[in-house]
């Protein structure tokens, strides 16, 4: 059976994303999300797709903040790990209604869509949850670039380059993808891709504006034979989209 939820990985998840995230959280999503949604002290935040509460825990803390998650094991745990009164967890799916109490000055959604077939859905139901000129601001593995299956680095020897090789990109795939590969119990969660045209569209039809695209890269550097190659491709082809969008009141 299909799901967008990650409750069969949780655990690993879980354990994998620690109190403070991974290198990717630490070092590209969290910062740069939050950079991006420009809050204030007079700001309101809904988590769409929280997980673990990994951003909750990094934005400032007077910051009034609900997280919502498909997964009740991850809403147990981001309850268990974070004890900021001004913070509420709800076990929820995303591409329904949510019956909030109250509405916010942004919203959030980061890396979440790539594991949603009804992206539309969740951005009909964003545009209400946000005040009037509310901001939204959702990160996904880059279109583009980062196709599972679809695409990877190759290496032209003669020019001693290394590129991105794209084999599908304008065509919607539903991509399983093995969370544990080797392993005797195998778990399989769901990837959807659509191209950039098709988040565009989406947003206009539920009454967002775009604001801003951002592009982010690894800040890895190689070192070895192939250095110069490996860092000069790393910095031109991003791993994550980032896009802000405002509501049109």
């Amino acid at each position: 059976m299909m799901t967008s939820s990650w409750q069969s990985v949780h655990s690993w998840y879980d354990k994998k994303l620690g109190d403070s995230g991974d290198w990717t959280h630490k070092n590209i999503v969290t910062p740069k999300t939050i950079t991006l949604l420009s809050l204030s002290s007079t700001s309101t935040l809904l988590d769409l797709g929280c997980g673990q509460g990994i951003f909750a825990r990094a934005i400032p803390p007077a910051i009034p903040y609900v997280g919502v998650d498909l997964s009740p094991s991850l809403i147990a745990s981001a309850k268990k790990r974070d004890k900021n009164t001004k913070h509420t967890y709800i076990t929820g799916d995303i591409t329904t209604p949510l019956h909030l109490q109250n509405t916010f000055s942004h919203a959030v959604c980061i890396l979440t869509l790539d594991n949603i077939k009804n992206i539309s859905l969740v951005l009909r139901y964003t545009f209400h949850y946000l005040e009037p000129k509310g901001i939204f601001v959702f990160v996904i593995n880059h279109p583009c670039f980062r196709i599972p299956r679809q695409s990877g680095w190759e290496v032209d020897k003669e020019s001693k380059l290394q590129y991105r090789r794209i084999n599908r990109y304008l065509s919607p795939l539903e991509i399983p993808i093995s969370m544990h590969p080797g392993q005797t119990q195998k778990t399989t969660t769901w990837t959807f891709h659509y191209p950039l045209s098709s988040y565009s569209a989406w947003l206009e039809q539920s009454g967002f504006v775009i604001e801003k695209i951002e592009e982010w890269i690894s800040d890895k550097t190689s070192v070895g034979n192939t250095a110069k190659m490996e860092n000069r491709s790393r910095s031109e082809f991003p791993l994550f989209l980032a896009i802000r969008a405002k509501k049109l009141s």
